[in-house]
C-alpha cells in the first residue's frame, strides 16, 4: 500500500500511531453524548433540541456541529406523518366566537387553555384521547381517553385540569366546533366554573396551533412508531409520555428550549 500511494512505511505509521487531535477527541465525546441523550428520549429530538440538552449538560457545542455529527452518523429523529381531523362541526348546535384570536402566548398561566381530541389505532379500534393544554407554559394539564368520542369525553379532560390547576376568574378555554364541545354537556361545566368559552373558525386548525403542534408530536415521537395490541397498552404509553416525558422532559423550542414544568418553576420564582 505504501509503495502504490508513494508513501513511506516509517510515515504510515507515524500518522496511524498519531493521537486524536484535541478537536477530534472533542467531537468524539460529543458523539457519545449526542448518542446518549438519543436513545433517552427515545430518538424524539432533531439537531435543535439536541444541542439545548448538550448545552444544558455542560457540552458548549453549535447546532450545526450537532447536526453534521448526527448526519454523519445516521442518528435521526422520528419523522412525522400525516394523521387525520377528527372534528365534526356540522351540527346545528350552539358555537362562540373567536375571543382567543390566535393569542398564543398568554401572560401568565391559566389565562388561556386550548383543548381538542385526536385518536390512536389500536388492535381492539380506535382509542380517542382528549387534552387541555395551558398555552402559557404548554403544559398538558388534563386529559381523557376512550373508546368513544362523546362528550364525557373532554368534559373528564377538562374537569382533570380544573382540579389540577384551581384556576382563578377570567380563564379562557379555546376548542374547535366540534360536537362535543358544543354540547350542553360541555358547556355547562364551563359556566359552572367561570370559564370563558372560544372556538375555531370554520375549517381553520390554525386557531389552535399548540394543541394540533401538540399532537403532531405525540404521532410523530410516539404513536408511529406503535403497534398497541389494546386499547390498555395504547393507555400506559400515552401516560407515560404525556406525564412523564411531555410535561416534565422535552424541551420546547417556543419556551427557550426549556420543559413546560421547568418554564413554570422559573416563572413561579419570578412571581411569588
Amino acid at each position: 500500500m505504501c509503495d502504490a500511494l508513494d508513501v513511506s512505511a516509517s510515515g504510515y505509521y507515524a500518522w496511524a500511531t498519531r493521537p486524536d487531535s484535541a478537536t477530534e477527541q472533542w467531537r468524539r465525546e460529543l458523539l457519545s453524548q449526542i448518542r446518549a441523550v438519543h436513545a433517552e428520549v427515545k430518538h424524539r429530538y432533531g439537531s435543535p433540541r439536541m444541542r439545548a440538552a448538550l448545552n444544558a449538560r455542560g457540552h458548549e457545542c453549535s447546532e450545526n456541529t450537532v447536526a453534521e455529527l448526527m448526519r454523519e452518523h445516521g442518528i435521526r429523529a422520528k419523522a412525522p406523518k400525516r394523521f387525520v381531523r377528527t372534528t365534526d362541526s356540522r351540527h346545528q348546535l350552539p358555537v362562540f366566537e373567536n375571543v382567543l384570536d390566535r393569542n398564543f402566548e398568554p401572560d401568565g398561566p391559566n389565562r388561556a387553555w386550548g383543548t381538542d381530541i385526536t385518536y390512536i389505532p389500536t388492535a381492539d379500534g380506535w382509542l380517542y384521547l382528549a387534552v387541555v393544554e395551558d398555552l402559557f407554559s404548554r403544559m398538558i394539564v388534563g386529559w381523557s381517553m376512550d373508546a368513544s368520542m362523546e362528550s364525557r369525553l373532554v368534559v373528564d379532560a377538562l374537569d382533570m385540569a380544573v382540579a389540577r390547576r384551581c384556576p382563578g376568574a377570567g380563564l379562557l378555554s379555546h376548542s374547535d366546533r366540534g360536537t362535543q364541545y358544543a354540547s350542553a354537556h360541555y358547556q355547562g361545566v364551563l359556566a359552572g366554573h367561570g370559564i370563558v368559552c372560544s372556538m375555531s373558525g370554520v375549517a381553520q386548525c390554525w386557531d389552535n396551533a399548540p394543541v394540533e403542534s401538540f399532537f403532531a408530536s405525540l404521532k410523530r415521537e410516539l404513536v408511529h412508531d406503535e403497534e398497541y395490541t389494546t386499547r390498555e397498552q395504547a393507555k400506559g404509553s400515552i401516560f407515560e409520555y404525556l406525564e412523564v416525558f411531555y410535561n416534565r422532559v422535552r424541551l420546547h423550542s417556543s419556551l427557550g428550549f426549556l420543559s413546560p414544568a421547568e418554564f413554570e418553576r422559573t416563572y413561579n420564582q419570578k412571581h411569588p
